[in-house]
């Protein structure tokens, strides 16, 4: 879960990385509504700090968020102060609502930590849809997509702050595990040193699609998207 320097490092990394948050919300949004043509509703699930939001607004209409990390979503309260916000754990949480869609993006679902979280999880996402409701799922790589020891740098300018950024990843049992060092440059504060570890499980497609089949969601992988991730894109039955 991030907390304060690690949201505020993480909204200015992709914010300044290039991260199109418009254009990945376009192409959910159009799989959403080749499936449930009237969907004017969308929950984005572990949403962050709300880059996907703002656009679903404008693209499907009505959309709520919620997250684990506080410190993201008071970022996303600052920028989006007219959308509803939830803390809560995607494996688990209850709004005691359904939505006509729901998203969980970016790879998020890569931190439930066994099969059975991941089946908690898509039965949670299917109470939050309405019948004939659309689950729209990035997931993270499947163990032959993943690339074992990967290495990533960049240098970022934000506001007056410098971050240096660099990540290796590499293969944990059925999971990948990233180690993140950051050092930010500041001119009143100088050089302090940040890090953050995060294991993602290594799902297969098959272990998905029968989670989501479980789960009373009839799936579709769009492959090739989503910086070549894919897309699960389930219809509740």
């Amino acid at each position: 879960m991030y907390g304060a320097d690690a949201a505020k490092i993480y909204y200015a990394q992709h914010t300044m990385r290039g991260k199109n948050y418009q254009a990945e919300a376009e192409l959910v949004a159009e799989q959403i509504r080749r499936r449930l043509p009237g969907a004017s509703s969308v929950l984005d699930v572990a949403c962050g700090t709300g880059g996907h939001l703002g656009p679903f607004t404008e693209l499907i209409g009505y959309a709520e968020g919620i997250d684990l990390s506080e410190p993201m979503l008071e970022i996303a309260r600052a920028d989006l102060p007219g959308i509803p916000l939830h803390l809560g754990d995607m494996r688990s949480f209850e709004l005691g609502r359904a939505f006509d869609s729901l998203t969980c993006l970016f790879g998020s679902i890569g931190y439930v930590d066994s099969r059975e979280e991941l089946q908690r999880t898509f039965e949670c996402f299917a109470r939050h849809v309405v019948p004939g409701g659309v689950v729209a799922v990035e997931p993270w790589w499947f163990p032959e997509t993943y690339i074992d020891r990967w290495l990533s740098s960049d240098i970022l300018h934000h506001e007056g702050t410098t971050i240096a950024r660099v990540a290796h990843a590499v293969r944990d049992g059925d999971a990948s595990r990233m180690e993140v060092h950051y050092l930010e440059a500041a001119p009143d504060s100088g050089v302090r040193h940040l890090s953050e570890v995060h294991r993602a499980m290594l799902f297969t497609r098959q272990e998905y699609e029968s989670a989501f089949v479980r789960a009373g969601l009839d799936p579709e992988y769009v492959p090739g998207v989503q910086a070549g991730r894919g897309l699960f894109v389930a219809v509740r039955t």
